[in-house]
């Protein structure tokens, strides 16, 4: 499927990927400074998450490295670095996913808003399910450039792929349009699955019933993955400490899945009258403690993401966007556009 080519200058991506260039290039012991060079950018830049990067910056990044580096590898490795936490509350919507084929879909959608280095399109056959990948900074397979996003964004595909399903996670086969590299040996090592080069396309496979797993069997980590992202914006209402705090910690780390106060009860080991009774003693409920965790990622996913109502509603465990928008204009006294808008 063809998309135009991106924008290269503009500044609406966040610095993750240039910061794995430079914390993987500083383990040669590259400074920050000369991986940085040519981007306009300086060490606190990486670190402060208002900051948004072009994709000419970030081939300024990359070039840097295939310049500095003495690791040939140092794509894939930098690549590997590239958690579903290092994409902010798109990372926790993709956790949120109501099934992992509409997980994929999302990152396919929002690849580019991302900030990916590739464009991605998902098919799948009766066996198989494929990434289809074609690289945003270089059309030309031999260019230095072109296989060294391609290999960020394989090594990124595997990362992904190991953070949602699990460390059992494997491609069946991995393809590229690019000449074999001279470190094409690490591919098997890295990959686990049958590589070839020069192909017609750039492909990775893996076996289709990952896809139809249901989402309980989502990777244990994801939990605390989620709560990690979320800490911050859940700082102020967890301060009063308590077992509010407790159960709104649950509540953030099970994405898109909120437990019952009868669930969280018995990991608390309490009866659930019991819970109820300690909440009313602190002034507050399940009920309450729920809608106040689903304004907050509503508001975080309406101020940082691109995200739709329904994709929002689905998300927040809501049956239809008719109903997030009711809550949501009960909790603020604004529609989800007007908050959006102003």
């Amino acid at each position: 499927m063809y998309r135009p080519s991106p924008n290269l200058v503009q500044r609406v991506h966040t610095a993750q990927r240039i910061a794995a260039v430079v914390e993987t290039l500083g383990e040669e012991g590259v400074a920050p400074s000369r991986a940085l060079a040519g981007t306009g950018l300086k060490t606190a830049d990486l670190r402060a998450p208002d900051t948004r990067v072009s994709y000419k910056q970030v081939e300024t990044a990359f070039r840097n490295a295939i310049r500095l580096s003495n690791d040939p590898a140092i794509a894939l490795r930098a690549g590997r670095r590239m958690h579903v936490m290092a994409y902010g509350m798109y990372g926790y919507a993709l956790l949120s996913s109501p099934t992992l084929a509409q997980g994929i879909d999302f990152t396919a959608k929002y690849g580019r808003v991302l900030g990916m280095v590739a464009d991605v399109v998902f098919s799948r056959t009766e066996t198989q399910a494929i990434f289809s990948l074609e690289a945003l900074l270089s059309r030309n397979p031999r260019d230095d450039i072109y296989r060294f996003a391609l290999e960020f964004a394989f090594a990124t595909c595997q990362t992904l792929s190991k953070d949602i399903y699990g460390r059992p996670f494997k491609f069946s086969a991995l393809r590229a349009s690019y000449p074999a590299p001279p470190h094409a040996r690490l591919y098997r090592r890295i990959f686990e699955c049958p590589i070839q080069f020069e192909q017609r396309a750039n492909e990775l496979q893996f076996d289709v019933s990952w896809i139809d797993r249901p989402v309980a069997d989502m990777h244990p980590n994801a939990h605390a993955m989620a709560g990690e992202l979320c800490e911050q914006f859940l700082e102020d209402s967890d301060q009063g400490g308590g077992i509010a705090a407790d159960i709104r910690r649950i509540l953030v780390e099970r994405p898109g899945r909120f437990p019952n106060i009868e669930t969280i009860a018995a990991e608390l080991s309490l009866h659930p009258r019991a819970l109820r009774r300690r909440l009313e003693a602190e002034g507050t409920s399940y009920r309450d403690l729920l809608a106040d965790v689903r304004m907050k990622l509503a508001i975080e996913y309406l101020r940082t993401t691109q995200m739709t109502n329904d994709e929002i509603a689905a998300r927040l465990d809501y049956s239809d966007a008719a109903n997030f928008r009711h809550a949501f204009s009960r909790w603020t006294g604004k529609s989800p556009s007007e908050y959006r808008g102003g």
